[in-house]
């Protein structure tokens, strides 16, 4: 393997060197970049800033000589030595990339994150309910959502998620015609997920959903409950019980015993973490934070380890899971908290429409966060959208083709349970077609998302590769170049070894 992962850094070096080389020359020969300063009316001064940006380009040097000066730039700082030149302007370019790199991972790691968890999960049971009305359900939103135009997509959330929604946040009362329409939406989401064969199963479906969702949509606008959010710590604890329950039933199935109890001992621990420091949490810093969380974690895998028995292994995993949930209902309920200062000090705005930040915004820890928050979720919303249609497919697709499988049918008539047939047999040997596309995703998030930037405000690495295009200025497109062709090749060899993982019949030679 050791040979394998070196031969292919080999073979990937000699790669980008030809695709740096080749961008360069297209984008320094892709117009004049002295031309918007011809129109200066004075002579003197025309002059002067051509010379200046003559000067500061090397326009009189040959594009090549100016791609190697570059290229040993570029060695240079990665001894830590040199730079990665200038802009037209005369900015260095390292300030300029790691402000974009920062903003376009803020943006598009969460939504790539999100589309690949709820992507795969919805795949794997669209596939295991086959020609079901969820798996229709399911088809058919997929086809809407990758269809959709992204930037259609970004104006209506900019006008529906965020100018409509923060207009009814001054009086948050879900009107009796909006109910119906919502009541009647959740019947038949109802029926889509539980369905039935009967048309008495398929109406207590609906009539079940719709009704749900009406009783939620009443208690919500009764209790001013989207105006002063809070889960409180029963509903932590409610919520955390259940996320054992299920954790335990993915992780081993509810009929064992010792590891349901670790998995509740799990979130017992981060109940009593959570209880235990709400004196101390009202404005923390992240390292604490981390540091909290990190020691919630290692409390529930000693006590699941402690309770696991023979299954210590399992017990301790899910221990270990069910305290994360525990941790993140408690983070959620602590921006909850901060929801009503945040929306007064947003002046009943609180969801942006542009920019990652709002300026010269201080307050607590939860209240920035919250900021932050706001301002990612339109966009990633955006990009949700978009990327959970092909991972659905590629998901579903794959699982089927994995479920036909002899060593499949080999696992069921050898009596093992269908959750160890679909979790261990089945399911890991799917991800591996999914391996490649999230390879993919992952590098190429680092390019970031130039249409969703360009809508939502975003200065990232889409927007320094659009200017450097625009404006003939070779280092900015390089510098994005650079770090999106460096991922792309490392990614691809990470797949490549997750590959062998996934499958040992994979062998790396």
């Amino acid at each position: 393997m050791v040979a394998y992962v070196l031969r292919r850094l080999l073979i990937s070096i000699g790669v980008f060197f030809v695709a740096t080389f080749m961008m360069y020359l297209l984008v320094a020969n892709a117009g004049d970049p002295l031309e918007d300063l011809y129109g200066i009316t004075d002579p003197g001064d025309r002059a002067a800033r051509i010379a200046s940006r003559t000067e500061i380009m090397q326009l009189n040097t040959p594009v090549v000589e100016r791609y190697f000066d570059w290229l040993g730039g570029l060695l240079s700082f990665l001894w830590g030595q040199g730079t990665l030149g200038v802009n037209r302007t005369g900015q260095a370019i390292e300030p300029l990339l790691g402000l974009a790199l920062g903003s376009t991972l803020r943006l598009v790691v969460l939504a790539t994150v999100l589309a690949i968890v709820t992507g795969v999960a919805v795949g794997i049971v669209s596939a295991l309910r086959q020609y079901t009305s969820f798996d229709y359900t399911i088809t058919f939103f997929s086809f809407v959502f990758f269809s959709l135009p992204i930037f259609w997509a970004a104006v209506l959330l900019k006008q529906f998620g965020a100018i409509a929604f923060n207009d009814w946040l001054g009086d948050p009362v879900v009107p009796l015609p909006v109910m119906v329409v919502l009541a009647v939406l959740g019947g038949l989401l109802a029926v889509s997920l539980v369905g039935g064969r009967t048309w008495a199963r398929r109406g207590a479906s609906f009539a079940g959903g719709a009704v749900v969702v009406l009783g939620v949509l009443l208690v919500l606008s009764q209790t001013d409950f989207l105006a002063r959010p809070t889960l409180g710590p029963a509903g932590v604890s409610v919520l955390g019980l259940a996320a054992a329950v299920g954790i335990t039933a993915l992780v081993s199935g509810l009929a064992n015993r010792r590891v349901l109890i670790a998995s509740l001992a799990g979130a017992v621990v981060g109940i009593i973490v959570y209880v235990s420091t709400v004196g101390v949490l009202g404005d923390p810093t992240w390292p604490f934070l981390i540091g909290l969380f990190v020691l919630t974690l290692v409390l529930a895998g000693g006590v699941g380890f402690g309770v696991g028995g023979i299954d210590r292994g399992r017990a301790a995993r899910a221990a270990v899971l069910s305290a994360a949930v525990v941790a993140a209902l408690s983070f959620v309920d602590w921006l909850m908290f901060a929801w009503p200062a945040y929306v007064s000090s947003s002046l009943g705005r609180p969801i942006a429409t542009i920019g990652s930040n709002t300026p010269n915004f201080t307050g607590t820890l939860w209240e920035t966060t919250l900021d932050s928050l706001t301002h990612l979720v339109l966009p990633s919303v955006t990009l949700v959208l978009i990327s959970f249609a092909q991972y659905t497919r590629y998901t579903r697709s794959s699982m089927l083709e994995t479920m036909n499988q002899d060593y499949v049918r080999t696992a069921r008539s050898k009596g093992l349970t269908e959750r160890t047939v679909i979790m261990r047999h089945a399911f890991r040997n799917a991800l591996i077609p999914v391996t490649t596309l999230v390879a993919l995703d992952f590098a190429a998030i680092v390019g970031g998302a130039v249409i969703t930037e360009r809508i939502f405000g975003w200065r990232g690495m889409g927007s320094l590769f659009i200017e450097g295009i625009y404006t003939v200025d070779p280092p900015p497109v390089m510098a994005f170049f650079v770090v999106a062709a460096a991922a792309v090749l490392l990614l691809n060899i990470v797949a490549d070894l997750v590959y062998a993982y996934l499958d040992p019949r994979i062998r790396l030679s």
